[in-house]
């Protein structure tokens, strides 16, 4: 096992070969995470919403 200085230094040499996403692609990528998720929560409240209402009818015409 390397020693600690020398760790820390590998460490450091490979974090300077990550490519970090800039300031626009960053929000861009927040921006459509959330239009996604905005999407998603639509979708899914208006399946459960007809699912709710398709169950009710179904239940009423057995009374």
């Amino acid at each position: 096992m390397a020693n600690p200085f020398e760790f820390l230094q590998q460490v450091r040499a490979e974090a300077n070969k990550v490519t970090w996403p800039t300031r626009r692609e960053t929000l861009v990528s927040t921006a459509l995470v959330l239009l996604m998720v905005v999407l998603a929560s639509i979708f899914f409240v208006s399946v459960d919403w007809t699912i709710k209402n398709l169950i009710g009818v179904i239940l009423t015409l057995g009374k």
